[in-house]
């Protein structure tokens, strides 16, 4: 079965993988459109010319997008264009691959779930480090009871300012915030696939914006998140965005969970060859294509779901899915909130 996928924006940095592995897919045909990426300041290309770069078909317009009627729709627009796109796709009756963070406010990654629910179409959130092997392996250990009972887990999500590349970034009403809203939805999506069901209960946050003050950033570049769950079980996320901008390689993603029986920790992107050349540190990282397995996740259930009928949920929901979303976006919103009043907030 021959998929129409449509992939909306180039704004996100993860766009590019998305376009280059949908471009190689045999039974998968791709149009892009990135209307605002002309007048976007990055340095990186946009709009047609990164379409063209990646052999990806190309529209100017959303319009020409959904008229096309795409089967699915990967979006990939700044944080604050989420909510339009989603809910633009659910009312042509496309199944959703979104970016994280679901959205920018809790209001509309609520409006989200509820159009793509109604309509009868999937909603998934694209956290690629769910298909890590130490991932589901450290999880598969969690549910048989290996560790005993979970209560303490360590995240971190370190990695480079993506400033140059896309400035959006930085701009808190684009963006939601810095590297906080960045960063830490990764790892609290880790953390909710361990948690069996339990519910944050309540958030307390400290950030600051030491790093990087030479750009004139205006949002947090570092800090740290403390979740508690309903389960008795105590969270603790490190974000930043600590790499250099000279650094080899993004950044890297870390998860330590204990339990009484014992602890374990993974580093998902830290296996690599590393070296130097002309231009100094090299660091390739080896092992699977995350981004790969999430796309054919999405697109099995895709193809498993059908057609969508409004009022009827689809068939298959993959995980990570919208609820997901919404539940992490909740974490950082109260994050946020505790930042800026200094004082814990409740779920």
């Amino acid at each position: 079965m021959t998929l129409k996928v449509a992939l909306a924006s180039f704004a996100h940095v993860h766009a590019g993988s998305y376009a280059h592995l949908l471009a190689a897919m045999p039974d998968v045909e791709v149009l892009a459109a990135d209307p605002d990426g002309a007048s976007a300041p990055d340095e990186g290309p946009r709009g047609a010319a990164l379409a063209e770069a990646f052999g990806v078909p190309y529209v100017d317009t959303y319009d020409e997008l959904f008229a096309w009627g795409p089967d699915a729709v990967i979006v990939t627009s700044e944080n604050a264009g989420h909510r339009a796109l989603v809910e633009r796709a659910a009312s042509v009756g496309a199944h959703v691959l979104c970016e994280k963070p679901l959205a920018t406010e809790v209001a509309d990654g609520e409006a989200m779930l509820a159009a793509c629910e109604a309509a009868g179409v999937i909603l998934m959130i694209a956290y690629p480090v769910r298909f890590a092997p130490s991932y589901l392996q450290l999880r598969a250990n969690v549910e048989a009871g290996r560790l005993g009972d979970v209560f303490a887990v360590l995240g971190t999500n370190n990695g480079k300012i993506p400033y140059a590349a896309r400035q959006w970034f930085v701009d808190a009403k684009q963006a939601g915030g810095g590297a906080m809203v960045d960063h830490t939805v990764h790892c609290a999506d880790l953390i909710d696939g361990l948690t069996g069901g339990a519910s944050a209960t309540r958030v307390y946050a400290a950030s600051n914006r030491i790093l990087h003050q030479d750009k004139g950033v205006e949002v947090e570049t570092g800090g740290l998140v403390t979740i508690n769950y309903d389960n008795g079980l105590l969270a603790t996320i490190d974000f930043s965005w600590s790499v250099p901008d000279n650094g080899p390689t993004w950044g890297g993603v870390s998860l330590q969970v204990t339990g009484t029986n014992g602890s374990v920790e993974i580093e998902p992107f830290r296996p690599h060859v590393g070296g130097t050349d002309a231009n100094g540190e090299v660091f390739l990282g080896i092992g699977g294509n995350l981004d790969e397995s999430m796309l054919d996740t999405f697109l099995d259930a895709v193809r498993t779901s059908g057609p969508a009928v409004a009022g009827r949920p689809p068939a298959v929901v993959p995980q990570p899915d919208g609820a997901v979303g919404l539940r992490t976006l909740r974490i950082v919103d109260a994050a946020r909130r505790s930042a800026a009043s200094g004082q814990a907030v409740d779920l």
